[in-house]
């Protein structure tokens, strides 16, 4: 009897989660209409819209009803098959994170979302903080506030709790020793990359114009090669690149400058990657928790192995080249394949995180990480955020930060609401490396196959190795088992040496 009142309290629960999942759903794809397209008649609505959805989730997840569904169904797991039990616990992870936030702050939260968001685009258009500084002032007291509560509920310090939110488990103490060895090693890495390529010929930059819709074409091209479904997604424009929807129906953003295309290209192929990942999800597990992806560190690998690892290798980029030429009419020095590698390969101090090389982007993290830790605390207010970047920009990148819209303006996340974040792109880019090794180690002819454009073995032993998983497993379990080993730095590190400073 009490095996047959579990299984219908957890068939009940995933029913409940069911519902849940479908609003996230809805919500998921309204916030991406008002990121990419919505008039700026609308957003008032679109915000209205949000918070109401927004309540009624949280409503349905934090109810009494739940917290005894969850007590019942686990009483005896032992008749529970292995995704069952995974899926319960995922469950209960939600149930008690949001039952520290009640309907009320959850929907006051949202609307402050919503209107520091545009506030964001306004100030970031305009190059002027001050625009956005009120309404991000209310936002950040209730983040502080939401992470007070939650690292209560969880006993967690604050930030760890908001960290925790994107990458389960992830603790200062645990990042901190790893961004302190990345900032040991990378500053002298830098400089003997950059006195390396200035004994090196200068690197010839193709002149544009590069009309928008080529360039639109050109990634549509790439998106189709590395094995994006085009019946579940589409390509997009939006201030800021991203993907987002379901996996049914994901969305990936790009921005486009007619005087550069290699910026959009490589974000097109980012997106995808975060893409391939959300279409090979299980479909099984589809509305329910333990049928997500992993967490942001696992996503930013995938976006990243795409990016990084696979799309500025050699191979990829003599298929590649060749193609882009093409596109664009290219002719003379500047399009021959070896300047184009060297272009690709090109490392320097820059001010925007998104369009960033590889050796100098976990500087541009770890200066948002170390700012957090100050505004989460309170140490540092809203105003005092601009000047705070600057100087620590200045410290760990080595350069001035002309204007804000360069510095604190330039990434939604803050004024979206999303602290502690920012780790995940660089414990990201380390899975990623780790990963595309015991890839290319299993497969011995990827790279000669992503030399001509086919990327099937990858991607299919991505999606049995890492995406066709979902939260089944932790983190450092899956890595395990995909790679042999925990998350480590030498596999990124080993990567960056091969690369930019071979013996």
């Amino acid at each position: 009897m009490t095996g047959t009142t579990n299984h219908q309290a957890y068939d009940d629960l995933s029913a409940r989660f069911r519902r849940i999942a479908l609003l996230g759903d809805a919500e998921g794809m309204l916030h991406w209409d008002y990121a990419a397209i919505m008039p700026l008649g609308g957003a008032n609505a679109r915000a209205e819209q949000l918070a109401e959805l927004g309540a009624i989730a949280h409503g349905i997840l934090t109810a009494d009803e739940t917290g005894d569904l969850i007590a019942r169904a686990s009483d005896d797991t032992s008749e529970m098959t292995e995704w069952q039990v995974a899926n319960l616990n995922e469950i209960s992870k939600k149930y008690r994170r949001a039952r520290a936030l009640d309907e009320e702050f959850v929907t006051t939260m949202a609307r402050a979302k919503s209107a520091c968001e545009q506030a964001w685009r306004d100030a970031r258009a305009q190059n002027d903080f001050a625009i956005v500084e009120p309404t991000f002032t209310v936002l950040l007291d209730l983040v502080r506030e939401e992470a007070k509560r939650i690292g209560d509920a969880l006993e967690l310090d604050p930030l760890d709790a908001l960290m925790d939110a994107f990458e389960p488990g992830a603790r200062q103490a645990n990042v901190d020793p790893v961004f302190d060895e990345l900032t040991s090693f990378l500053p002298n890495f830098l400089e003997s990359i950059l006195a390396k390529q200035q004994a090196q010929p200068e690197i010839i930059r193709p002149e544009g114009p590069f009309p928008t819709d080529i360039q639109r074409d050109v990634g549509l091209k790439f998106m189709e090669t590395l094995g994006f479904d085009f019946d579940r997604g589409r390509l997009d424009v939006s201030h800021h690149p991203f993907c987002g929807g379901i996996p049914d129906d994901v969305r990936i953003t790009t921005r486009y400058d007619e005087d550069d295309f290699t910026s959009a290209l490589m974000g097109v192929i980012h997106e995808t990657g975060h893409a391939l990942y959300e279409q090979g999800l299980p479909a099984e597990w589809r509305l329910q928790p333990v049928g997500n992806a992993l967490g942001m560190s696992m996503h930013e690998s995938q976006s990243l192995l795409m990016e990084m690892q696979v799309c500025r290798s050699q191979p990829f980029l003599e298929y590649a080249i060749p193609i882009i030429r093409d596109a664009f009419k290219g002719t003379g020095p500047a399009w021959e394949t070896e300047n184009l590698i060297r272009l690709y390969h090109d490392v320097s101090r820059s001010y925007i995180r998104v369009d960033a090389d590889e050796v100098t982007y976990p500087l541009h993290v770890i200066v948002r990480y170390r700012l957090e830790k100050q505004i989460i605390s309170g140490e540092l207010q809203a105003r005092d955020i601009p000047s705070a970047w600057n100087a620590m920009f200045k410290d760990l990148v080595g350069i001035d930060v002309p204007h804000d819209a360069h510095g604190a303006l330039q990434d939604i996340h803050w004024y979206d609401g999303g602290f502690g974040y920012f780790p995940t792109y660089t414990l990201g880019a380390m899975t990623a490396a780790q990963i595309y090794q015991s890839a290319k180690a299993a497969i011995p002819n990827v790279e000669a196959e992503i030399g001509h454009g086919n990327f099937t073995s990858l991607v299919a032993w991505l999606r049995e190795n890492v995406h066709g998983h979902g939260r089944r497993l932790s983190t450092d379990d899956l890595l395990t088992q995909a790679t042999g080993r925990p998350l480590q730095t030498s596999p990124f590190i080993d990567h960056l040496r091969t690369r930019y400073l071979p013996a």
